[in-house]
């Protein structure tokens, strides 16, 4: 207390000057029409800035908020595309049917090897969330793998720059089809093996998922040719496909499940056992 008193003796002369300064601005102010209204556009100018800066932040805090809420409906637009058949969609299609064949279910990439010839990718989603094994993962760009294992609360993704991978796909203008693998080399290519010489096919054609597939759907978007090789064992093409994603670059991405995957598999097992 006595610190707080020998500091307003100490500059008693300096507070009243101040106080008498405020006064004095006050008052002309207030008898002015010009100072005043040059004050009053002052403070609005100052506040308008302040509030100004401060919605900004808040726009920038609400964008992880944002951004959820654009996935969960990239998921649910994905799902009515994958699920149309050739008709217009009206607003009853907005409901999910329970005989649609795919459901979509969107997941944030929390791990993202590329740097190995084995790349795995992490899920923060996971069996709780009905995740399982051989469900196709995509982004809006084009496939990203296929879940490998789960846990509870998480899963992982063979990515598609894994040696082990394989999944079908094809041309798209032509409709020849072959298995896409990568060669381990570049994190931008993989390699579509084992396309007949009598494809047509050029550099520029779009590359994406055949039908043969039952992890993801048709056409999923996948890459463009960039080079086309013949394999001399094989007398196949063997064709270098630019991918469409930046797999080092990876967000949200959406999980795919056909619910008739099963049902094929199964089918089409008895049929070869019991020919």
């Amino acid at each position: 207390m006595q610190q707080i008193l020998n500091f307003l003796i100490k500059n008693s002369y300096k507070m009243l000057f101040l106080l008498l300064l405020g006064i004095s601005l006050i008052l002309t102010i207030k008898s002015h029409s010009y100072h005043r209204s040059e004050y009053i556009n002052s403070a609005n100018a100052i506040t308008g800035g302040v509030y100004e800066n401060i919605n900004s932040m808040n726009e920038y805090l609400s964008l992880k908020q944002k951004n959820n809420s654009l996935a969960e409906e990239n998921a649910r637009l994905k799902e009515l595309l994958f699920n149309k058949k050739d008709t217009l969609l009206n607003i009853k299609d907005i409901v999910v049917r329970e005989h649609d064949k795919f459901t979509i279910r969107k997941a944030k990439v929390i791990k993202n090897q590329f740097n190995t010839r084995e790349n795995y990718l992490t899920l923060n989603i996971g069996a709780k969330d009905s995740i399982k094994t051989d469900m196709g993962v995509i982004n809006d760009k084009g496939i990203v793998g296929i879940i490998e294992k789960t846990s509870n609360h998480f899963a992982t993704v063979l990515s598609v720059l894994n040696t082990k991978s394989r999944i079908n796909a094809k041309i798209k203008n032509s409709e020849h089809f072959g298995s896409l693998a990568w060669d381990g080399k570049n994190v931008g290519y993989v390699q579509l093996m084992d396309v007949p010489r009598l494809a047509s096919l050029k550099k520029g054609d779009s590359i994406v998922t055949g039908a043969d597939s039952e992890i993801f759907p048709e056409n999923i978007p996948i890459g463009k040719i960039d080079k086309v090789y013949i394999d001399k064992k094989t007398n196949y093409y063997i064709i270098n496909v630019r991918l469409f994603n930046d797999m080092t670059a990876l967000g949200y991405v959406y999980v795919i499940e056909n619910k008739l995957k099963t049902e094929k598999e199964t089918l089409e097992s008895q049929t070869e056992s019991n020919p």
